[in-house]
């Protein structure tokens, strides 16, 4: 099975410049966006087998990431 890349820059790749902006001088949005990387990585490493996790809590970590998602994206879309 191949695993789908949900990094931010594939996530939202049309906002790619305000990513980068945003990033660098908004610290919420910093957070958030390292916040979401590191649960990005994690569950990667998950989904790649190359640590075990019972599935109720892969899911718990996904719809935390959602969540992040969801946040950045609302943060992205009114700037």
């Amino acid at each position: 099975m191949e695993l789908l890349n949900h990094d931010l820059q594939h996530e939202f790749a049309e906002y790619a410049e305000k990513l980068k902006e945003l990033r660098a001088s908004d610290a919420h949005f910093a957070t958030l966006a390292d916040k979401y990387d590191e649960h990005n990585h994690t569950i990667t490493q998950y989904e790649q087998g190359k640590e075990a996790i019972a599935d109720e809590a892969l899911e718990v970590m996904k719809k935390e990431r959602l969540e992040l998602k969801d946040e950045i994206y609302q943060l992205l879309q009114s700037a």
